[in-house]
């Protein structure tokens, strides 16, 4: 058995932002991680580009999270804190043209990492590779090491073990059931941030984009671009819908606005007079072959008729038929859910035992969002055992 100890299960962005806090606080802190190597998920995440928070006004920044608990936690650890911490560690950053913040092009994924990790091994962290969580009671913990099951005294217990997504990085969620049985309350998994399953007359579009769209469900909205896949549609206008959509059943029904910047009439207006639709759009309103390939999988007289066509360049209908597989989207929805939480993000039937980061029940969509989110729940409670 091991001296009592501050223990961190789990050494993703929230993981690594607890022990970092409670290390500079003068904790003796140690940090379990199933893997042999640390932020395995962190490190994917910037192979798509890798936006670590983002500049809007946090007012604004603060409504892309539906669950008011995180948009308090986020508040209190925002994204001016996190550039700074970034510039702690050495990393500079700028502001991309969609407002996403970014390391600057001379520090790659791999080089953030080993800057937060070599600032951690100065504090004192002591990480432990390949150790599996099992199970925990009221002052210990349970790791699978080498088929050794080991017992390690707490005197708190941060548990950071993710969500359910890209299970390749350890973000397996094989710790929802040992909670469950504890009746600690857990909201089913689903999938976040996903892709959309369509019908296959739009496979045909695989690989091609629409920019500069928007995209609308319900009363929701939001612009940006879609990419077609051999299963579907993806892209963040897609994914910043995926709360609402989740909310009903498939199959439903997506509208895609390909001219944002013109109204019904100025379209119509446009089409009048011509005998040849296809140079109208692409030359008059600049539409995508992209965008006229979609228009022309209409039946021919929706296509021929100009009031009809005007209209559904405005609203052009996507049946949706399901989310893509939890394992290979972005993020999850669901998780340890807010009610099983004290207001220090302390399990109420467990004192000592805090949870972080993805595997508490709450969601944003892409942009930095997520990871603004891990890292502020990171430093919350970390706050909360400091200030305990």
């Amino acid at each position: 058995m091991k001296e009592d100890q501050i223990i961190i299960i789990g050494a993703g962005p929230a993981g690594l932002m607890a022990a970092q806090i409670l290390a500079e606080k003068g904790f003796k802190v140690h940090v379990y991680e199933q893997n042999k190597a640390v932020a395995r998920k962190f490190l994917v995440a910037g192979n798509g580009g890798f936006n670590l928070t983002h500049s809007e006004e946090l007012d604004h920044f603060i409504q892309k999270y539906e669950a008011k608990e995180i948009q308090q936690i986020v508040q209190s650890f925002d994204n001016q804190k996190v550039i700074q911490w970034l510039l702690d560690l050495g990393i500079t950053t700028y502001i991309g043209s969609s407002g996403k913040i970014f390391p600057t092009k001379n520090f790659k994924p791999i080089q953030v990492l080993k800057a937060w990790l070599d600032t951690l091994e100065k504090l004192g962290v002591v990480f432990h590779y390949e150790h599996t969580f099992i199970n925990f009671d009221d002052n210990t913990v349970y790791l699978k090491n080498n088929d050794q099951t080991i017992s390690i005294k707490y005197s708190k217990l941060i548990l950071a073990m993710g969500g359910g997504s890209w299970k390749k990085t350890g973000s397996d969620a094989k710790w929802i059931e040992t909670l469950a049985q504890k009746n600690i309350e857990i909201t089913p998994l689903q999938s976040a941030n996903s892709g959309y399953n369509t019908n296959s007359k739009f496979h045909q579009l695989q690989g091609q984009y629409l920019k500069n769209i928007k995209v609308s469900f319900d009363k929701e909205e939001k612009t940006g671009e879609i990419v077609f896949t051999k299963y579907g549609i993806e892209g963040s206008p897609i994914y910043y819908l995926n709360r609402f959509t989740r909310k009903h059943s498939f199959p439903l029904t997506l509208n895609i606005d390909l001219k944002p910047n013109l109204s019904e009439s100025e379209i119509r207006e446009q089409l009048n007079g011509s005998s040849k639709i296809s140079s109208v759009l692409k030359r008059n309103l600049k539409l995508s072959t992209t965008a006229i390939n979609l228009l022309k999988s209409l039946d021919k007289e929706s296509y021929l008729d100009l009031d009809n066509l005007a209209k559904t360049i405005k609203k052009f209908p996507i049946e949706v038929l399901s989310f893509r597989p939890i394992d290979e989207v972005i993020s999850t929805a669901g998780g340890v859910a807010f009610s099983a939480l004290n207001s220090q993000l302390e399990l109420r039937d467990f004192p000592n035992v805090y949870c972080a980061g993805e595997m508490i029940d709450w969601e944003a969509p892409t942009g930095g969002y997520l990871l603004q989110a891990c890292f502020s729940t990171g430093v919350f409670v970390t706050n909360s055992i400091v200030n305990s």
